[in-house]
């Protein structure tokens, strides 16, 4: 017979069922951060990027740590076992080239979400600490491209090497020393390597924790949208809306990086690194990576040497007090026409740079470079926040006017 005393268990609905499973503790951060997580209906397609960074960084630590089992941080062997990786194991030709190649698709993914957050007004307030993170993971990133690019010790690396750490011998006092506790001895040895490797396989794993932040510090204050205003009242699933938009930027990327993995590996490097490092021969132009020929060209720009350094780190400076030196009340460009002619111009500005830093040091390459190089910094400085007070009146002037 049926007890009335004992409770009745309730049955669940399969929807019921996927909830409760949602309440986890820790399906509860995925649920949270990659499928309830609201944002602006509104977003394009220019807000893939940032998922396509994180896939690029995923893809450069599995593909580094394998190569990584192999590769001998040694001056004699280095060489050797990059070219050991090449032939002798298997498939170890698309890890090494999926590793070179996915760095420069990395930068180009990370370059691109740069750019839509510059002109989307993504860095004002309140995601300041989102934008500074950001230019956090980018130092992090060039410094483990430039380590990286030292491993195969080429031509290009040994010579690289030299230029890049001698640039530390500007610091005051202690310049000198500096640059051999770097070397770890008197020129580039074994330590060097050594040191080198170790940073750049650790330095990845950094990228990934800050990145983490960076996302938290995003989903606490919300995404911007293209129209630059508070979404709040009109927002949908991060899942699966904003997932399977997505998906066209990821076909995209897998179709370049792959193209360029199977059909173009040596598109993006330098010859010369395929030569064995020798210090007695001096290559005849020392051109760093693509990535690198933004800032590369800057530091040449300037005939003096402590200026040039000076004016590297004025770089990150300008990106690091952006958030703060802006003074627009509109964050999107597409209501700015000052401001949007004023950021194709630096977008134009960036690609000459780098086209002029890959060019010998003579004219006119130098003048184009310095050129570029005023307005680089006009922007930053002087542009961003003058022009937003420009069109800020010339909008109170107009609604003033109706």
């Amino acid at each position: 017979m049926f007890n009335h005393n004992e409770k009745s268990i309730p049955t669940l609905t399969p929807e019921s069922k996927v909830l409760s499973i949602l309440k986890q503790p820790v399906l509860s951060v995925v649920n949270d951060h990659l499928i309830a997580y609201p944002v602006p209906s509104n977003l394009n397609y220019f807000w893939g990027f940032g998922s396509l960074a994180g896939l690029s960084l995923v893809i450069q630590i599995a593909t580094g740590v394998f190569l990584a089992c192999h590769y001998t941080p040694d001056v004699n062997l280095a060489f050797s076992s990059v070219e050991h990786i090449m032939r002798d194991v298997q498939g170890g030709f698309l890890l090494r080239y999926a590793h070179a190649n996915g760095a420069s698709m990395f930068f180009i993914v990370t370059f691109a979400h740069m750019l839509r957050s510059l002109y989307y007004g993504s860095y004002q307030a309140p995601r300041e600490a989102v934008w500074v993170i950001g230019i956090v993971i980018l130092f992090l990133m060039i410094a483990t491209a430039f380590m990286g690019y030292s491993l195969p010790f080429g031509q290009q690396s040994l010579w690289g090497i030299s230029v890049i750490t001698s640039l530390f011998s500007v610091v005051p006092f202690v310049g000198n020393e500096l640059v051999m506790w770097l070397w770890g001895g008197f020129s580039v040895n074994n330590a060097t390597l050594n040191r080198f490797f170790s940073l750049h396989y650790l330095l990845p794993f950094l990228i990934a924790a800050a990145s983490v932040v960076h996302i938290a510090a995003l989903h606490h204050k919300g995404s911007n949208n293209p129209l630059g205003i508070n979404a709040s009242s009109d927002k949908i699933n991060f899942y699966p809306y904003l997932v399977y938009k997505d998906r066209v930027g990821l076909l995209i990327f897998l179709i370049v990086f792959s193209g360029l993995v199977m059909f173009a590996p040596n598109m993006l490097a330098h010859p010369d690194n395929n030569i064995p490092a020798n210090s007695l021969v001096t290559p005849l132009s020392i051109v760093p990576e693509w990535y690198f020929l933004i800032v590369y060209c800057i530091l040449r720009s300037i005939p003096n040497k402590t200026g040039g350094v000076l004016a590297i780190a004025l770089v990150f400076v300008a990106l690091l007090l952006l958030p703060f030196i802006a003074t627009s009340p509109l964050r999107s460009s597409n209501f700015r026409p000052l401001h949007r002619k004023a950021f194709y111009l630096f977008v134009s500005a960036c690609c000459i740079l780098s086209w002029a830093g890959s060019k010998p040091v003579e004219q006119p390459y130098i003048f184009i470079g310095q050129a570029a190089t005023v307005y680089f910094f006009i922007y930053f400085f002087v542009l961003v926040p003058a022009l937003g007070r420009l069109e800020y009146d010339l909008l109170s002037r107009n609604v003033t006017n109706r």
